[in-house]
């Protein structure tokens, strides 16, 4: 990636963004990657009316971490206020892909290059048919779990 900045898509996020780009750094090695955040100003329930970046994107690869996305109405745009605002590409990351109804269309239609989501919900033959959408598995991460309980060896060890 190129200036890496992750992006936390509201308030409430902000620990899970700080969190994966520990990860980064732990993983990989990326020591100078950026955080920004949304901020949402709603009318209403269910609608956003404003949404405001903090922190700076310009020129950067954006990573919006979020741990689920339903309808992907927020997500897609948070994305389009980093392209917006300069960023060089938008990636979204995010556990649970719900992707209830408009969802995986918006996605497919966003100005995002790639959202990487988990199987933790059985997936449709249109996510397959979306170019956009990732699914990892977290099977691995499962088998080493029960593994390392039948073994009794730390558990909290494998998030670290």
């Amino acid at each position: 990636p190129h200036n890496p900045v992750i992006v936390s898509p509201d308030a409430g996020g902000v620990y899970r963004a700080k969190k994966f780009k520990e990860g980064l750094a732990y993983k990989y090695g990326w020591e100078d990657v950026g955080i920004a955040m949304i901020i949402k100003q709603r009318a209403r329930a269910g609608s956003v009316d404003q949404m405001d970046l903090v922190g700076d994107v310009k020129d950067c690869d954006c990573i919006i971490v979020d741990d689920m996305i339903d309808t992907a109405g927020t997500l897609c745009k948070a994305a389009d206020v980093l392209v917006d605002q300069g960023a060089r590409r938008v990636f979204a990351f995010a556990s649970h892909g719900l992707l209830s109804g408009p969802g995986n269309d918006r996605i497919a239609n966003s100005s995002m290059e790639e959202c990487v989501i988990l199987n933790t919900i059985p997936s449709t033959p249109q996510r397959a048919a979306n170019d956009k959408l990732v699914e990892l598995s977290v099977a691995p991460l499962l088998a080493q779990t029960i593994f390392n309980i039948h073994a009794k060896r730390s558990i909290s060890a494998l998030f670290k």
